[in-house]
């Protein structure tokens, strides 16, 4: 049996504030027991700082991270970012996807990510041509992953209209399978493992007719698996959608079956009163991702009217305009000052509650996400004496994780018992060398 033993100056262990000389014991990747007031062992990693469970990045589009300062010349909206995004892609194949996720998650990693919800919709080769092994881009995110010593559920998704009653163009050709029943075929070969999830996802209303996202959702429900949507993240779509089905993207999607806890809405941004009570009645999750929200230009969503309901927020760096989970939370509040002006909506706790637990059980990962006795240990320090951290305490160490930490605060990082990152650096390779060959070679044409 492997075992290790972590000292913590500082642990959260979902309580109102952290607690001070914890020692967690762990065995064969699992917390064994966890004991307070202890102010020294000779056999334990000492982590300095404040210890938090291990980050959720519950929405990733790994391939996006190509994209980082290169859409920001100019005037646009979503749309134009679309059409920049859909040129990122034209150089990928299975051996230079795996390249860029393998250092993109890498970056995750270090910012204290142990779990990410990969939403994978890059299925095939150019023109739509499938490989030889149907799953090969699939496959090679999952091997990024392992790679990058990350937890994934790979959220397949069906992708099979360029829009509401839109054939789909040359690009996005690679997305799809031709119609549902042959993308759950090819699902269907996907293998999970301890550290990997398999889930499924309805692109976007836009991108599916009604009988395909039943099948999709049947497929969820049979296989109990995470089943995630893209919904209302601009006004247009929701325009559109009433255009065509004389309802919303929310009601369009419970009507096809969607809703349940294993349901997770990807922005929600523009979310009607009867979108949010539809959330809340299938208790369902709403992904946040305040940081590609405004990146795009979409809004803010009703975060609110989402926490009055009890709906659960998870957060997710979706085109990875920045990495870094402790900007999500922040902006998820500060988002919501702008929106109302008023100040606490979301408190600490609840953010990092929101970055965590319930981040993890969305991607189907209900054994991670606590420090807890039995579950997973993930375990991810953050340091409290740089520049943005210095001068807080035990009573103050979550609001300062929360509202003034950064990724560049993480300084170890322990994903099923094993040390992926120590002294801010990943363990197995150079993230920053890893960055710079793959986003070079996914732009070469």
């Amino acid at each position: 049996m492997a075992t290790a033993s972590f000292l913590c100056d500082l642990a959260w262990l979902g309580g109102p504030s952290a607690t001070p000389n914890v020692l967690i014991d762990v065995a064969d990747g699992r917390i064994a027991a966890i004991r307070t007031g202890i102010r020294h062992h000779p056999n334990a990693n000492h982590l300095t700082g404040l210890t938090l469970p291990g980050l959720a990045n519950t929405h990733s589009h790994a391939f996006h991270r190509a994209l980082r300062s290169r859409t920001h010349g100019g005037e646009g909206s979503f749309w134009t970012w679309r059409d920049q995004m859909y040129n990122s892609v034209a150089a990928l194949n299975p051996d230079t996807y795996f390249e860029l996720a393998r250092a993109t998650y890498g970056e995750m990693v270090c910012a204290g990510i142990t779990s990410v919800g990969e939403f994978h919709y890059l299925h095939h080769g150019p023109g739509g041509v499938p490989y030889d092994e149907p799953n090969a881009m699939g496959e090679a995110l999952i091997a990024a992953a392992t790679a990058a010593g990350i937890r994934i559920t790979l959220l397949d998704t069906c992708y099979l209209q360029g829009g509401f009653d839109t054939e789909v163009n040359e690009t996005q050709r690679r997305f799809s399978d031709g119609d549902a029943d042959t993308w759950a075929q090819r699902v269907q070969l996907l293998r999970p493992s301890d550290m990997v999830g398999i889930g499924a996802a309805i692109h976007s209303v836009r991108a599916l007719d009604r009988p395909s996202m039943r099948l999709v959702a049947a497929w969820a429900d049979t296989a109990n698996a995470p089943l995630h949507a893209h919904v209302s993240e601009q006004p247009v779509e929701n325009e559109q959608c009433n255009t065509a089905y004389g309802a919303t993207p929310m009601q369009v999607l419970a009507e096809a079956g969607a809703l349940s806890q294993r349901f997770t809405a990807v922005h929600g941004t523009h979310l009607t009163t009867n979108d949010v009570s539809l959330l809340s009645t299938h208790r369902c999750t709403v992904c946040i991702c305040p940081t590609t929200e405004r990146d795009l230009a979409d809004g803010i969503g009703p975060t609110r009217e989402l926490r009055s309901t009890g709906i659960n927020m998870a957060l997710g760096s979706d085109s990875h305009a920045v990495i870094d989970v402790f900007e999500e939370a922040r902006a998820t509040e500060m988002n919501e000052r702008v929106r109302s002006l008023r100040r606490g909506t979301h408190k600490a706790v609840e953010l990092l509650t929101a970055a965590t637990t319930a981040g993890h059980a969305a991607l189907g990962w209900h054994d991670a996400g606590k420090i807890e006795v039995g579950m997973r240990a993930d375990l991810v320090t953050v340091a409290l004496d740089s520049i943005r951290t210095a001068g807080s305490d035990a009573a103050t160490a979550l609001e300062t994780a929360v509202f003034a930490a950064s990724a560049a605060d993480v300084h170890r990082v322990v994903v099923d018992g094993r040390v992926i990152v120590t002294d801010h650096n990943h363990v197995d390779f150079h993230v920053p060398a890893a960055l710079t060959a793959s986003i070079k070679a996914a732009w070469r044409a």
